[in-house]
């Protein structure tokens, strides 16, 4: 027996997922959410569930925004199952399936009027985001807001009516001083680097361009914790949507897929109070960089490094690029002889051990986590994922052979043919200039360095050029299973 998931059929579908064991008209808002994804579903809102369950902080549901053409698709799904989500935790050992009710509503494009009265509510008071490595404005080669980018420009220009996340939370916030509500916490949720001074920097850059001295007031006013976020999260197809179907019998527009494991570090900023989180497993701590610099290195490093020798190799899930010696053998070289020696220590945590869990977890063959997820938005990715531990060698003076085989992997790839001679299907917003690039690069290798944006002082430095050269030119002669071999053998460097 199959039922459609909604509230009403909560019970039919509790024979064989786990349901909320709250009611959800004891719920009141007091989180709005931008980017109501895949991840975000599986990681801040299930936190959430759990404490729900537990009969604590019911004022703290979410209510979802999304500002994409795309996030009403979303809404629509959601709203049709009344905003419940079927999360199914896939183990190597075991699987199951957790019905999730923490979202009560959501405000889509484009209801931004909407928006921006919600984040007015006095009853909410933290907003939170999950908009993807690519979606705050930075110029990679710089680091610092990119005040130029059209759609901040258009926000600047147009205050009153904005359209990008960080527009809205200003006209909230300008709402919210108006009529003498004291500001809510600004939570940000994704892969960045000091995430929460990631944000602040975007929204204090945008405010400026149109109201200096309330930028002002948002430094001195408005918290930013940082944080770190964790958990394998594959996208949504007809995989999950059946297996939903014919294993747990619900029918779920979108359901969500994901490991067992999850991580939540976060600063204890939120001064109009915050849920509980702690109690259901968050690590609240007053520094969170080192936690955040060994998984962005060591997790979103791994990931970036696997996902263009598999793609190229015509591989498409991730554990089955992990059952490949070759692809197995060199992220493991890579993590331990050129990344792990420059991740500072953290507190309480073997760098060792939990390399070896980033591989077990990738080794999860029910996961189903697919190489081309890894491969998309490179452009963003790999500028926060693998080029800092690449300068902070070259900074130590230290050698760069596998680190700079990633970046010559990534520039092949985008030539646009598997080894086999399979087209790519590339997902990244500067697809065209990447691919215009490295085609060019056949010719000359070092033509891809030119992306100043992308590499910036790395892309100058000798030994990288050197070394990317290298594994380029071995790439071209010798394709990618052989290049990785000589790689494992100490033979790349020697050209």
């Amino acid at each position: 027996m199959t039922v459609k998931l909604s509230l009403s059929t909560l019970p039919e579908a509790a024979a064989k997922a786990a349901v909320p064991t709250y009611a959800r008209e004891s719920l009141t808002p007091g989180i709005v959410h931008f980017g109501v994804g895949n991840f975000h579903r599986a990681h801040q809102a299930i936190y959430l569930h759990e404490l729900f369950n537990l009969g604590k902080d019911l004022d703290f549901a979410i209510v979802g925004a999304g500002v994409l053409p795309s996030d009403a698709t979303m809404k629509e799904k959601l709203a049709a199952q009344d905003y419940l989500t079927t999360v199914v935790e896939q183990d190597v050992a075991k699987s199951a399936a957790t019905v999730t009710g923490p979202m009560v509503d959501m405000i889509a494009a484009p209801d931004f009027d909407g928006m921006i009265a919600k984040l007015a509510d006095p009853a909410i008071r933290i907003v939170s985001m999950t908009i993807t490595e690519g979606g705050y404005f930075i110029d990679p080669a710089t680091g610092h807001f990119d005040p130029k980018h059209p759609a901040i420009v258009a926000d600047a220009q147009n205050p009153t009516q904005p359209k990008t996340v960080f527009g809205l939370i200003i006209a909230g916030l300008k709402a919210r001083r108006a009529a003498n509500i004291p500001p809510f916490t600004v939570m940000c949720c994704d892969n960045i680097p000091g995430n929460g001074e990631v944000t602040e920097a975007t929204v204090i850059g945008l405010a400026k361009l149109s109201d200096p001295e309330f930028a002002d007031w948002i430094h001195h006013h408005v918290a930013f914790p940082n944080s770190m976020v964790d958990r394998i999260t594959p996208a949504t197809g007809p995989r999950e949507i059946d297996i939903t179907h014919d294993t747990y019998g619900i029918d779920d527009a979108w359901p969500v897929f994901c490991e067992e494991f999850k991580q939540w570090v976060l600063e204890d900023k939120f001064p109009l109070g915050r849920p509980a989180f702690e109690e259901v497993g968050v690590t609240f701590v007053e520094d969170v960089a080192p936690y955040e610099l060994m998984k962005l290195r060591i997790l979103n490093g791994g990931h970036a490094a696997i996902a263009y020798p598999a793609a190229l190799m015509d591989i498409h899930f991730v554990h089955e690029a992990m059952e490949n010696p070759l692809i197995r053998a060199f992220l493991a070289k890579l993590t331990h002889d050129e990344i792990i020696p420059v991740v500072p220590p953290v507190p309480n945590t073997s760098l060792q051990d939990y390399a070896t869990l980033i591989e077990n977890r990738f080794s999860n063959p029910k996961i189903g986590d697919t190489i081309p997820r890894l491969a998309q938005d490179g452009s963003n990715r790999q500028p926060k994922f693998i080029l800092p531990s690449t300068a902070d060698r070259l900074a130590k003076g230290l050698d760069v052979v596998g680190l700079s085989l990633v970046s010559a992997l990534w520039c092949h790839y985008f030539e646009g043919t598997t080894d086999s001679g399979k087209p790519i299907v590339f997902n990244d917003a500067s697809a065209e200039r990447l691919q215009k690039t490295a085609i060019a690069s056949r010719q000359d290798p070092l033509l891809f360095l030119t992306l100043d944006d992308i590499f910036g002082s790395v892309g100058k430095n000798e030994v990288f050029k050197k070394r990317f050269s290298q594994a380029l030119s071995s790439l071209l002669a010798h394709g990618t299973a052989q290049t990785l071999q000589r790689y494992l053998d100490g033979q790349l460097a020697a050209g």
